[in-house]
């Protein structure tokens, strides 16, 4: 049932307007106490009437039944003083007076209807053993109350040498008042309570909009400005400074704007290095072809000169296309992974093997040093990608005569893998850079080594994939060491 009230309001957008919301909010804290405030005052009023006009009724009879002791009135009911103060009673509280003797027969009704008669009552007999009772009847509108008729006499003590007073009850007095006034008040306040909650009913919806209008207003102001942004009206930092929350969520957009300014920059800026270096090997192609056209009787070994320089540039652009599509292949879901187990060390020693003839033509020795044998859940292409790249830059970038030292270890979460050269270095301004797509240290040399500047850009997107870390360290002309640390298994974070 609840769900589908869930989904029935889901339905209605105006629901999930925060300003209704806080309107009902803002209305509700207003009315509720209004209206517990006015139903407290009423049934207040009530029982503390009820309690007035019985404790005023309960001192007239105090009074009168004094004087029906001092009369005598239960043997004569003849006296006149007696009936005119019962009849005033009965007038002034619109009620009715019975006066019952010790043997519950009534010698006084005020009504006249019940003289003679005899009333045996759980209430009157309580009374005959000296406690008075109240009972209030707010369906039928009445109080009723008994009274002992009480008389003092003197009687000897039990030593017989002395006397005692004692209370001797001799009847009761039966008295039912009506309570039609006090309804009557109850009801006038009533009316005028409804008139004043209907005003104030008024007051605060008029308020609670007010306010939750006035509330509202600055969230208005940054979906303004998230909108300007949005249109490209502008490129600043949008401030709404009102709330706590609201700078919290112009705070998170402004961060968004300027990743997002800086993902752009970073793009034009790849597609320009793209262009440049797609565009390089091109021209020198072409001036190479322009410039045997323009020759006539081009001598063979100028001509086969200048086709193996057209081949070199053909495949340096061959080079840059397959990285950049090893990039965007980088960049698409990690579902693509192919994780198995794979043995680390043989890993290694493979590419290295395959690695080190291109390290003996520049008399560079490569040596591997395993500290344990490591077994990870890793994607195998993209391991051989990430060692192949960091083995081959350390060679590339290498002295004569120089080392290269691949260092394995693991712990019981990572293993790490450290390939350390003893080749020209990177400047420490450098070390934040060598990540970036076709950024070049040394762009002096960069063309007689080649490569495409893509390598380290492919490699630390592969460490990610692979839920890695990548640090490289440096010393110019002493050597650069990278260190690559991966989970042993998918489900290490």
């Amino acid at each position: 049932m609840a769900d589908k009230i869930k989904t029935i309001l889901k339905k209605f957008k105006i629901w999930r307007s925060f300003q209704l919301r806080l309107l009902i909010i803002v209305f509700l804290m207003g009315i509720i106490p209004s209206i517990i405030m006015r139903v407290g005052i009423l049934e207040n009023y009530e029982s503390r009437a009820v309690d007035v006009r019985i404790s005023d009724v309960q001192t007239q009879l105090r009074i009168i039944a004094n004087h029906l002791i001092t009369y005598n009135y239960l043997q004569d009911t003849s006296s006149e003083v007696i009936g005119a103060e019962l009849e005033q009673l009965s007038n002034l509280y619109n009620g009715r007076v019975l006066i019952i003797n010790g043997n519950l027969k009534v010698v006084k009704d005020t009504y006249g209807i019940s003289d003679g008669k005899t009333i045996v009552s759980e209430e009157v007999i309580r009374c005959i053993k000296g406690k008075n009772t109240v009972n209030y009847d707010s369906v039928n509108r009445f109080i009723e109350i008994t009274m002992p008729i009480v008389e003092t006499v003197t009687m000897p003590d039990d030593s017989g040498e002395g006397a005692k007073e004692k209370e001797l009850v001799r009847g009761v007095m039966l008295t039912s008042v009506s309570t039609d006034s006090i309804a009557n008040t109850l009801d006038i306040l009533n009316r005028r309570a409804i008139i004043m909650g209907n005003i104030m009913f008024i007051f605060i919806f008029a308020l609670a909009m007010g306010l939750s209008r006035i509330l509202v207003r600055p969230f208005e102001r940054v979906t303004k400005a998230i909108s300007e942004v949005k249109e490209g009206y502008t490129d600043e930092p949008i401030s709404v400074s009102d709330y706590l929350e609201t700078e919290h969520i112009v705070d998170a957009f402004n961060s968004l704007i300027k990743r997002m300014k800086v993902l752009d920059d970073s793009r034009q800026e790849f597609v320009a290095n793209v262009s440049h270096e797609l565009k390089t090997p091109i021209t020198s192609i072409k001036v190479l072809a322009d410039s045997l056209l323009a020759q006539e009787d081009v001598p063979a070994e100028l001509y086969h000169e200048f086709m193996e320089d057209i081949a070199e540039e053909i495949e340096r652009e061959n080079k840059i296309i397959n990285d950049l599509l090893a990039l965007v292949k980088q960049d698409k879901s990690v579902a693509e992974l192919n994780i198995s187990m794979v043995v680390i060390n043989e890993l290694v020693e493979i590419i290295l093997k395959r690695l080190r003839p291109i390290a003996k033509k520049s008399n560079v020795e490569v040596t591997l040093i395993s500290k344990r044998e490591i077994v990870a859940e890793v994607d195998e292409v993209k391991m051989s990608l990430i060692l192949t790249n960091l083995v081959e830059n350390a060679i590339k970038y290498n002295k004569e005569q120089g080392k290269v030292e691949v260092l394995l270890d693991a712990d019981h979460q990572f293993f790490t893998v450290r390939v350390r050269d003893s080749g020209i270095g990177i400047p420490p301004e450098a070390l934040g850079q060598i990540y970036e797509r076709f950024y070049r240290v040394d762009k002096s040399h960069s063309k007689e080594i080649g490569g495409t500047g893509l390598g380290l850009a492919i490699t630390k997107s592969a460490v990610q994939l692979l839920r890695g870390s990548i640090k490289a360290e440096s010393v110019v002309g002493e050597g650069t060491a990278f260190t690559v640390k991966i989970p042993l298994t998918r489900t290490l974070v």
